[in-house]
């Protein structure tokens, strides 16, 4: 898969992963991992990513004495998640083509 449209998918399964919420890293990869899989260090480059892009904000909180970051997503980030909806629907519309051409071609 071309890296540059993989790195925008994952972005996006980021940013769906957190639209209903704030969370968490560890919580974010327990959340994706039925879909995909995601190291850490994965995760955690695409979130900075993400804040560096204004998509999410960052705040920490204590939790079990210890401080744990929370990511917060912006407006930006949930125009991005619909930008991602009307262009993969464009994709889909072409692989949909794609497939068929090699249906009628068999």
């Amino acid at each position: 898969m071309d890296i540059q449209l993989k790195r925008g998918l994952l972005d996006v399964c980021v940013l769906a992963s957190i639209k209903d919420g704030d969370s968490y890293g560890y919580k974010i990869i327990k959340d994706m991992k039925p879909y995909l899989e995601m190291s850490e260090s994965t995760l955690y480059t695409i979130l900075k990513r993400l804040e560096l892009s204004k998509m999410l904000t960052v705040y920490t909180l204590e939790h079990g004495g210890r401080l744990r970051k929370y990511y917060h997503i912006t407006s930006v980030g949930l125009k991005r998640i619909e930008e991602f909806k009307k262009e993969w629907s464009e994709v889909m519309s072409i692989y949909q083509f794609v497939v068929k051409e090699e249906t009628e071609n068999d």
